[in-house]
């Protein structure tokens, strides 16, 4: 254990032995619902996920290709580190190979990676992305009335049961109440507005009765 714990912390192994400490504890706090991290649930950040797509790496979320590559690449570098080290070489020699199992390493890492995130891309489900214009010829209920030539704004549920607070505006001279439903069948882009017009909940053919 002791000669472990010593090769992990030998150049160029180390690099990587403190990366897989700070990631081990990421992940035992998520464990524990620190973080409340949901895996599949989309990429951490577009800094992140356009660095590794430039790489072959994106389709997946940013921690777990991460994840994968660190744990991959110490391995290697914790292979390279004990065959240097059995080679018994002067300390220049030694210093100049560790910076090629370093490189190798993270090469290593990179193409174990790519065939995991190649796998992951082809056997995952795809997820579609949400869209504004998904919410068009959906139900509101109006909650700032009157909208008269204005814009005001109306509660819309989305097709996963969550709710949203959108910009919503009418042509015409319809009034609407607060609390009286709408049909949203337009968006605009540019304004970030739904067009809406007045509509019966009585008559809609899904209404629970």
């Amino acid at each position: 254990m002791t000669d472990f714990i010593e090769t992990a912390l030998t150049f160029p192994v180390v690099v990587f032995s403190f990366m897989l400490v700070v990631l081990m504890a990421y992940w035992i706090v998520v464990l524990l619902g620190g973080l409340g991290l949901d895996l599949f649930d989309g990429d951490a950040g577009d800094g992140g996920t356009g660095m590794l797509a430039s790489v072959g790496l994106g389709g997946v979320p940013v921690t777990v290709a991460l994840s994968s590559l660190i744990a991959f690449s110490w391995f290697a570098a914790l292979t390279g580190t004990v065959v240097i080290d059995t080679l018994d070489l002067s300390s220049p020699a030694a210093v100049g190979l560790g910076v090629v199992a370093l490189v190798l390493a993270v090469v290593v890492g990179w193409v174990i990676t790519s065939f995991i995130v190649m796998f992951a891309r082809r056997t995952l489900p795809k997820v579609k992305e949400s869209s504004r214009s998904d919410f068009v010829g959906k139900l509101c209920i109006i909650r700032t009335a009157p909208i008269g030539d204005g814009t005001g704004q109306a509660e819309v549920t989305a097709d996963d049961g969550s709710s949203a607070l959108i910009h919503v505006r009418q042509t015409g001279q319809d009034e609407f109440g607060s609390g009286s439903t709408a049909l949203i069948f337009d968006y605009d882009p540019d304004d970030e507005v739904f067009w809406v017009s007045p509509f019966a909940a009585e008559l809609d053919p899904g209404r629970e009765l």
